[in-house]
């Protein structure tokens, strides 16, 4: 059996330079960067996720589930809290906390996601070393959920969520859908998932004004009493749709050990194609180290790794995990995430 599985894994990354090489899915170009707004909604949420390269759509069993695959809350056996934190790029931070609640064959969810930019400084074309004038960005997503196994084997899920950020006193707000879907192939330990993220097919008006010190070249400009340009008029903004294919399949699943590898195909509407693969050593339900790759993700040079530890208190569960990932001109990003089993 360990030999068939090997066999499968060896066939399954013989795909993986030619997937991370070419366009699966019609993208229409190459890097469409700049086209759509909400790009918060891209960060991944979770350590665990994180440092299998992000590949988690088949196989988010916990919390997590409700931002990378609703569908996959329903197949949790019990309810759960889960709060995550992100350090993010030059002290930007990102908080996010879900809640599932078990229903039987049913589950329902809520969740918060918050990237929070700390305070920066105001720069022009005209003035690149700042203005004096200091600002901060919050965007917000908070997301209702719902989930339904209708086998052993399928479950579908959906989020309803109301995006809004705020950049000074410019604010932007609108609501999306995210649609999931998932598939056990009986007792093989292989499952795939199919899911919509971030769907809207209306562009978000942003609202409010701005107002800036006019540059050398625009002394022309209409300026308020104070000198300043006032800007009012602004681009509508769509959100940044993903479809996204993954599999997820226990190499090895036998006494205290189970050897778990993930795959997973991104096709963002503002970006090119992306392609990871994720693997996970769990032993005893107790420890977990895990590392991953990302393939088409611009500056991602280096594999992604982890570790999680679940242990009981009482009668509740706590997992605590821990991702890392690196971007070669940015730096190092690092996650933690606390669940909570009830």
């Amino acid at each position: 059996m360990v030999i068939l599985r090997s066999i499968k894994l060896f066939l399954l990354l013989s795909f993986v330079p030619l997937i991370s090489t070419a366009q699966i899915l019609p993208g229409f170009g190459e890097s469409r960067s700049g086209t759509s707004g909400f790009q918060y909604l891209k960060i991944g949420i979770d350590a665990r996720a994180a440092s299998m390269g992000f590949s988690s759509i088949a196989d988010a069993s916990d919390a997590s589930s409700l931002y990378w695959n609703p569908a996959l809350a329903a197949q949790m056996d019990n309810s759960q809290v889960m709060l995550s934190h992100t350090q993010y790029f030059a002290d930007i931070s990102m908080n996010y906390a879900a809640y599932v609640h078990d229903l039987g064959n049913m589950a329902l969810g809520a969740s918060l996601q918050m990237l929070d930019s700390g305070e920066m400084e105001e720069t022009t074309e005209f003035q690149r070393t700042g203005t004096g004038r200091h600002f901060r960005t919050i965007h917000l997503a908070a997301a209702l959920s719902y989930s339904q196994e209708l086998s052993s084997l399928f479950s579908y899920g959906v989020n309803l969520k109301y995006l809004n950020e705020r950049i000074e006193e410019v604010m932007t707000q609108t609501g999306v859908l995210d649609v999931g879907f998932f598939y056990r192939v009986g007792d093989t330990g292989l499952r795939f998932a199919v899911g919509l993220n971030n769907f809207n097919p209306i562009d978000a008006n942003p609202g409010g004004e701005t107002r800036r010190r006019p540059g050398p070249t625009e002394g022309d400009r209409e300026t308020d009493e104070d000198g300043y340009i006032v800007i009012d008029d602004f681009e509508a903004i769509s959100a940044p749709t993903t479809f996204t294919l993954g599999t997820a399949y226990d190499l090895i699943e036998e006494n205290s050990i189970v050897w778990t590898v993930t795959g997973q195909l991104t096709n963002p509407a503002d970006a090119r194609e992306q392609f990871t693969l994720g693997t996970e050593l769990n032993y005893l339900n107790r420890f977990f180290v895990r590392t991953g790759y990302e393939f088409g993700v611009d500056e991602a040079y280096l594999p992604s790794f982890g570790a999680g530890f679940n242990f009981p208190l009482y009668n509740y569960g706590i997992r605590v995990d821990y991702g890392f990932n690196s971007r070669e001109f940015l730096g190092s990003m690092h996650r933690i995430s606390l669940k909570f089993d009830l």
